[in-house]
């Protein structure tokens, strides 16, 4: 990929550019229509590891204000695995909140948001949010402060703010920073330019893309140990959903076109 072709919906190019505080206070802001009074936690690219087995959580953007914590990840690629991949998430940030027999009154209420360049559920919502709810009688609330948000930077259905839809356009096409009403999508695109030329920048993300070469090749290395030829392409299919490679590098590695790659999509 060249790099000077990377744009915000790059999983590691929105996490280098949300590690800024104020900008990515402003950004949930405009996101989810509310107000952060200040943001007293954020770390770029976090990885949460998990006190159950051996997997391990990175989240785009793990933020937090005193009152809720904010776990926001950039989506591009449309897999029937992100509903049970927010609950994973959620379930990983609670523990990472509370050490062993502390009362759970210390877990902070939690929002996990994915921003999908795609539909998730097929409805073209802006925004589809979930919290868990009685199935008996709808208007009892569990009131486990835990919800789960699937933003669709395509969706044409709901009332959103005019700053939100110049946001998902931006996100659509970076090229509409440049006759956007929006501050906040101009300061983003500057921050992304200024990314592209840094050298500090440019050598974090090759070091950032030998990682998941790496990790490719230990999938195939336990693909082959296995007997087992889908172990390839379901590595294949962890790391492009996890963002660390792009669908073209995917298919590449497969051996095979785009197509027929995502023909291989795990059911």
């Amino acid at each position: 990929m060249n790099l000077n072709d990377i744009t915000i919906t790059n999983d590691f190019m929105f996490g280098y550019v949300m590690s800024d505080p104020e900008r990515c206070k402003t950004f949930l802001e405009q996101l989810l229509d509310i107000k952060i009074d200040h943001v007293e936690y954020l770390e770029k690219q976090k990885t949460l590891e998990s006190r159950i087995d051996a997997r391990s959580v990175r989240l785009d953007i793990y933020v937090e204000d005193g009152i809720t914590v904010y776990d926001c990840e950039m989506q591009t690629t449309d897999s029937p695995e992100l509903p049970k991949r927010s609950r994973y998430y959620q379930g990983q940030i609670d523990a990472n909140l509370i050490e062993k027999g502390e009362s759970y009154r210390k877990l902070k209420k939690s929002l996990v948001i994915f921003i999908c360049t795609f539909d998730p559920f097929g409805k073209d919502r802006y925004v589809y949010s979930f919290e868990n709810i009685c199935r008996e009688d709808c208007s009892i609330f569990l009131k486990d402060e835990a919800e789960k948000i699937f933003v669709n930077t395509r969706g044409t259905v709901g009332e959103v703010s005019k700053e939100f839809k110049e946001l998902m356009d931006y996100f659509n096409d970076p090229e509409t920073a440049e006759k956007s009403s929006n501050n906040l999508v101009k300061d983003i695109d500057a921050a992304v330019e200024s990314a592209r030329s840094s050298d500090d920048w440019r050598h974090d993300y090759m070091t950032w893309q030998m990682y998941g070469n790496e990790q490719y090749e230990q999938g195939v290395i336990k693909g082959k140990a296995e007997g087992k030829a889908e172990g390839i392409l379901n590595t294949l299919w962890n790391l492009l959903n996890g963002g660390v490679i792009s669908l073209s590098d995917a298919a590449k590695q497969a051996g095979m076109s785009e197509e027929a790659f995502l023909k291989t999509k795990p059911v």
